[in-house]
C-alpha cells in the first residue's frame, strides 16, 4: 500500500512525501514511489496515533466490556494507546483485580490499553506496589489524600523501581463537600466549592518529595495556573516533575456550569475564566507537558440529576483528534508538531515507552487525517455537543 503526497508532521516541521507499507511495516518514505494499491493522501496528514494516559471506563466500572468500549472509542478518535485510571470499581489495588483487568485486555481490536495501580487501598493504607509492578502494571498512581508517611513509602518504591508516580493533587478535607470550583459562579449557583488551594498545597508538598528522593512525578489533570508555575520553577531547579492538563480545562471555565450544566461537572473542577486564559498562555509557552481528553464517561442516569448528586466527568474520546486540531492547531494556539509532542511523545516517555515516529522500519500505526473535512459532534454528554469541528479521520492503521 502506498500513500501518495501525504503530509508527515515531525518535530522540526512538516514535509509532503509518499509512504509505502508492506506487511504492517513502513518500508519506504520518499517521492514518486511506484507500485500498486495507491491511496491518494494529498492534503491529508499522516500522523502517529495519539496517546492518552488519563482514561476512565464508563461509570468507572472495571470489566472486560467497558475496557473494550473505551479501547474502541479511543481508536475511532485517533488515539492508539490509552492508560486506565486505577481508581475504578473495583480499584486496581491488589493482584486479583489486576489479573481480572488484564484478562479484559485480550483480543482488543481498538487502542492498546495499559494499566496503572492504585497505591492506596480504600482505607488509605498501602497496596502491594512491588508485586503489582512485577505483574505488569506500568506505573503507580497516588492521590495526595495519602498521609506523609505513606507518600514517602510510595516515593521509595518509585525510587527502587525507577518508575514515574502518577500523582493526583487533592486535599481530602477540601474536596469532600465541594462539587465545583469555589468562586463567584459557585456562589451564584448556591453550590459548595472546592478552593484551588486543594491542588496547589499538595503540588508543593509532592515537589519536595520528588526533590528529596530524586524521583519522577507526573501531576495528573492540573487545573490551577499556580500549580503549573510551581512545577516549572521546580523543573528549572532540576526536579524531575511534569504536568498534564485536560483539553477541557484549556477551553472551558467554571462558567460552563451555569444553568446547573452537569456535563461541566469535572474532576478536577473547571477553573475560573481568568485562570482558563492563564492555562492557555501556559500551553502556548510550553509550560504544559501532556494533554489529555480526561475521558470520564457517565451514564445519563448519573448525569441527568441535580448538580450536587451528578457524577463527575464528560465524554472525550470519539472526536479527540478533531477537537485538538480545531481548538488548538487551526486556532494557532500551538503547532501540529507541538500537539504530537503533547499527545504522543511526552505521554509515551512518562510510561517508559517509545514508538511514536513515522519512519522506515517502524510499525504502521498511524492515522490519515483530513483537516479540510468537517464533523459535527453528536454526543449528549460532551461539552462540545452540537459543535462543528474541522478534521476527519479517513482511516486508522493500527499495526
Amino acid at each position: 500500500m502506498i500513500f501518495k503526497s501525504a503530509t508527515i508532521c515531525e518535530a522540526n516541521g512538516e514535509r509532503v512525501c509518499d509512504v509505502r507499507v508492506e506487511d504492517g511495516i513502513i518500508a519506504e518514505i520518499g517521492t514518486d514511489i511506484k507500485g500498486e494499491n495507491i491511496v491518494d493522501a494529498k492534503g491529508c496528514y499522516l500522523l502517529p496515533l495519539l496517546v492518552d494516559i488519563n482514561i476512565k471506563t464508563p461509570d468507572s466500572n472495571l470489566n472486560a466490556k467497558n475496557i473494550k468500549i473505551v479501547s474502541t472509542e479511543a481508536l475511532a478518535g485517533g488515539i492508539g494507546h490509552i492508560v486506565l485510571n486505577p481508581d475504578s470499581t473495583p480499584a486496581i489495588d491488589n493482584e486479583i483485580v489486576l489479573e481480572f483487568a488484564q484478562n479484559g485486555l485480550h483480543e482488543l481490536r481498538g487502542a492498546k490499553v495499559d494499566l496503572m495501580i492504585n497505591t492506596l487501598k480504600e482505607d488509605t493504607t498501602l497496596s502491594n506496589i512491588a508485586i503489582l509492578l512485577k505483574r505488569g502494571a506500568i506505573s503507580p498512581y497516588m492521590s495526595t489524600i495519602a498521609k506523609n508517611d505513606v507518600a514517602i513509602k510510595i516515593a521509595q518504591y518509585a525510587q527502587m523501581y525507577g518508575v514515574t508516580i502518577f500523582c493526583k493533587a487533592e486535599d481530602n478535607s477540601l474536596i469532600s463537600s465541594g462539587v465545583m470550583l469555589d468562586g463567584d459562579v459557585s456562589s451564584k449557583l448556591g453550590l459548595a466549592g472546592i478552593p484551588d488551594l486543594s491542588e496547589v498545597l499538595h503540588v508543593s508538598r509532592m515537589i519536595e518529595i520528588a526533590r528529596h528522593f530524586k524521583i519522577k512525578i507526573l501531576f495528573k489533570a492540573i487545573a490551577s495556573p499556580r500549580s503549573i508555575y510551581l512545577i516549572n520553577k521546580a523543573k528549572s531547579e532540576g526536579v524531575n516533575v511534569t504536568c498534564e492538563v485536560s483539553i477541557h480545562h484549556i477551553l472551558n471555565s467554571d462558567e460552563s456550569c451555569k444553568g446547573f450544566n452537569t456535563t461541566a461537572k469535572l474532576n478536577p473542577p473547571l477553573a475560573s475564566k481568568t485562570d482558563m486564559l492563564l492555562l492557555q498562555e501556559a500551553l502556548k509557552n510550553s509550560q504544559i507537558d501532556i494533554l489529555t481528553t480526561l475521558h470520564q464517561p457517565s451514564s445519563p442516569l448519573r448525569k441527568e440529576v441535580a448538580f450536587y448528586d451528578a457524577a463527575y466527568g464528560c465524554d472525550g474520546l470519539l472526536h479527540a483528534m478533531s477537537l485538538y486540531y480545531t481548538k488548538l492547531v487551526k486556532s494557532k494556539m500551538i503547532t501540529m508538531s507541538r500537539l504530537l509532542e503533547l499527545c504522543v511523545i511526552n505521554p509515551l516517555q512518562a510510561i517508559g515507552q517509545d514508538g511514536s515516529e513515522i519512519k522506515v522500519g517502524a510499525k504502521a500505526s498511524f492515522m490519515l487525517f483530513d483537516p479540510n473535512k468537517k464533523v459535527i459532534i453528536d454526543e449528549k454528554l460532551s461539552l462540545y455537543n452540537g459543535e462543528e469541528l474541522y478534521g476527519e479521520i479517513r482511516e486508522v492503521f493500527n499495526d
